[in-house]
C-alpha cells in the first residue's frame, strides 16, 4: 500500500508532536518531515515532495498563507491543508492562495485523519464551522461597485482598499487577511499611488464615494 507523504509545519513542537503521532499510527499515512517557520515548509516541500502539508497560518517568516502559495507555485500536485486556531476570514484567503483545505485546532484526531485522506485524494475539506462561513459568503450578492469603481486595482488591492474604508489600520489589516506588516505596507502604498490620493483620510473618502461600506 502506497502511503500519503505528510509535513507537518507549526511553530509549536508540542503540535508537531502530538501530529506526528496521530498521525503515525496509521498504516497509510507517514509523515517525512517538520517546519517550524514558513521558509522552512516551502524549502522542505521541495526537498521531501510530500503528497501534503498541514499548514498553520501563523508561522514566523512567511506567514501560512504566503508560504501556501509558494508551495503551490512551485508543486501544484501538493496538497496544503489549513490546520489552524483562526476561525475568521482568513479563509478566504487560504483558498486563493491555493490551499485544499481548512481545519481547526482542537478538532478530533480521527477528523485531521479524514481531512488529511480527503485532500491527498482531490477533495476540498473545512471545518463545519469554516463550511458555513463559506456557505454565508457566497449566498450573501456581493457589490460589484469596487471592481467597477477601481478597476486599476488587483483583487488583493481592493480587499485592503474596503478594509482600509472600514477604518482597519495596517495590523489590523495584516491580521484580517493574513499578511505580513511589510505587505501591508506595500499595498497600501500601491494603493494610494494607483488612485492619486495624498493619504488614508483622502483614500478613505474616495473609497466611500465609490460605494464602500464604512461599516
Amino acid at each position: 500500500m502506497e502511503r500519503v507523504r505528510v509535513l507537518i509545519a507549526d511553530d509549536h513542537p508540542m503540535f508537531r508532536f502530538g501530529m506526528r503521532t496521530r498521525l503515525g499510527a496509521e498504516a497509510d499515512l507517514e509523515v517525512v518531515g517538520e517546519a517550524g517557520a514558513g521558509d522552512e515548509a516551502v524549502a522542505l516541500t521541495a526537498e521531501l515532495a510530500p503528497d501534503v502539508v498541514l499548514m498553520d497560518l501563523n508561522l514566523p517568516g512567511l506567514n501560512g498563507i504566503e508560504a501556501t502559495r509558494a508551495i503551490r507555485e512551485a508543486s501544484p500536485n501538493v496538497a496544503v491543508l489549513i490546520v489552524t486556531m483562526f476561525d475568521d476570514d482568513s479563509v478566504f484567503a487560504a483558498m486563493r492562495a491555493g490551499a485544499r483545505g481548512y481545519f481547526l485546532k482542537g478538532a478530533e484526531g480521527d477528523e485531521t485523519v479524514r481531512a488529511v485522506r480527503a485532500v491527498a485524494n482531490g477533495e476540498a475539506i473545512f471545518s463545519p464551522s469554516v463550511a458555513q462561513r463559506l456557505i454565508g459568503f457566497f449566498a450573501t450578492p456581493r457589490e460589484p461597485a469596487a471592481r467597477s469603481v477601481f478597476p486599476e486595482l488587483t483583487e488583493r488591492e481592493r480587499d485592503v482598499l474596503a478594509l482600509i474604508a472600514r477604518g482597519y489600520t495596517n495590523p489590523a489589516i495584516a491580521g484580517q487577511l493574513v499578511l505580513s506588516p511589510k505587505t501591508v505596507r506595500n499595498y497600501v502604498s500601491s494603493i494610494f499611488s494607483k488612485l492619486q490620493v495624498a493619504d488614508r483620510a483622502e483614500a478613505i473618502l474616495k473609497a466611500r464615494d465609490a460605494g464602500l461600506s464604512g461599516s
